[in-house]
């Protein structure tokens, strides 16, 4: 392959591809692109420590000697207008084409916007990259009130970050619980009153008529009832939206997301997706899903490298993800929806929990707060493929592990039966 692996997007699941694709071998031109003028970074910090320590740096994802000493061609601050399948090529911005043998697309996703009047106020705010993340850090440090649209992981993180830095903070959801389906309802309900305690204002069942400014910076912001709260920082994050516009412009097929097989080949078979803007048929589930989480990022980077290389291994990654709220490390793994029934481990006034959750007897992921023992301990069961009863459960984690145990020592027999 004279032209190499191109890879488009240099957030984790770019970055993975490229180390992964030598990892594997593959020894062609591996070129790299991001949209940013930055060193690929981590982003899961920006949205904690990053925006209350005006000290704070990005963190790397790799050092700048891995690209060199990889061979990697990274090129940051460049956008593609255009992707040619036939002629396999990339229009560059502002001019210029790059060839390609194979594609990795690895866009992304971006806040959804909310379409509100005086939403193009100063001060009204997303976060999606580091340059994101400092104007908000920049503006917090003037801003004694803030109003936070949306109560999801995102700005859950944010709420709590900026209440310990003593701001006046308001989450506005428009549903009637936090977090949405991310999560059990009694996990919601136990978040919500965590952040009440820490002084976080939190109004559900509620939405924004409009932004109200002053010298054209926001000042408050207007509920659907008219209260009026003062705001001279609104954070808008009610979800995102996979980039999948070049994809789509370039005809592939897109569905919530660029659609991928269990190889992360797209509907053009030379083009991978992967990551936050790629969406397949989940090897547990049966359901079409679409996962924003570092380990999916990562782990279909890996897989990708592998098809590339001439590997036919079928995505089987047990999904898992991660949120710090104030006082919570929420963790969580597997996909629960369609669930039945579920078993309570720990203690709520503790703060310390897990909800195992079941569909039938299968055991279809695990919620905790503040039990990293149960979070791991469920990697493990549900990569194994084992549901343990909800009297094991009951149990504790010294009776979950000798079950997984037994049950990993008897598959050679279930194997040959």
């Amino acid at each position: 392959m004279k032209n190499g692996v191109v890879i488009v997007g240099a957030g984790h699941a770019g970055v993975q591809a490229a180390a992964s694709l030598r990892e594997e071998g593959y020894d062609g031109p591996v070129v790299l692109i991001g949209d940013e003028n930055e060193l690929p970074y981590h982003k899961p910090p920006l949205s904690k420590t990053f925006i209350k320590d005006a000290e704070a740096k990005a963190q790397p994802l790799r050092g700048e000697a891995f690209y060199t000493g990889s061979t990697i061609d990274f090129r940051p601050g460049i956008r593609i207008d255009r992707i040619d399948t036939a002629d396999r090529r990339l229009d560059i911005a502002g001019g210029g084409a790059l060839a390609f043998d194979r594609l990795i697309l690895a866009t992304g996703s971006r806040p959804r916007l909310l379409p509100l009047p005086g939403g193009d106020l100063s001060g009204v705010l997303s976060l999606r990259s580091i340059a994101d993340a400092r104007l908000i850090r920049e503006l917090s440090a003037q801003s004694d009130d803030v109003v936070i649209l949306g109560g999801g992981f995102i700005g859950l993180e944010i709420a709590a970050t900026l209440r310990a830095a003593g701001r006046n903070v308001t989450v506005v959801e428009a549903v009637d619980r936090l977090l949405g389906r991310a999560v059990a309802p009694v996990v919601a309900s136990h978040v919500r009153l965590r952040l009440e305690a820490l002084g976080v204002r939190i109004l559900t069942g509620t939405t924004i008529a409009r932004l109200e400014g002053e010298n054209g910076h926001v000042s408050a912001a207007i509920t659907s009832t008219g209260e009026r709260l003062p705001a001279r920082m609104v954070i808008v994050g009610i979800g995102a939206v996979p980039n999948v516009e070049l994809a789509q412009a370039a005809g592939l097929t897109v569905a919530n997301g660029i659609r991928v097989d269990q190889q992360m080949r797209s509907s053009v078979p030379d083009i991978l997706a992967i990551g936050d803007a790629a969406s397949y048929r989940h090897w547990s589930t049966g359901g079409d899903v679409r996962l924003e989480s570092v380990q999916n990022a990562t782990d279909q980077a890996r897989l990708a490298a592998r098809t590339i290389t001439g590997h036919a291994d079928s995505y089987s990654a047990v999904p898992w993800f991660w949120s710090d709220i104030g006082d919570m490390k929420l963790q969580m793994v597997g996909l629960t929806s369609g669930g039945d029934s579920h078993v309570v481990l720990g203690d709520l006034a503790d703060n310390k929990f897990s909800i195992y959750h079941y569909a039938g007897s299968r055991l279809l992921g695990i919620e905790s707060v503040n039990r990293p023992g149960d979070h791991m301990l469920g990697r493990k069961m549900l990569g194994a493929g084992f549901s343990p009863t909800p009297q094991t459960v009951a149990e504790g984690p010294d009776g979950l592990k000798a079950a997984l145990a037994a049950f990993q020592q008897d598959e050679p027999a279930r194997a040959a039966g």
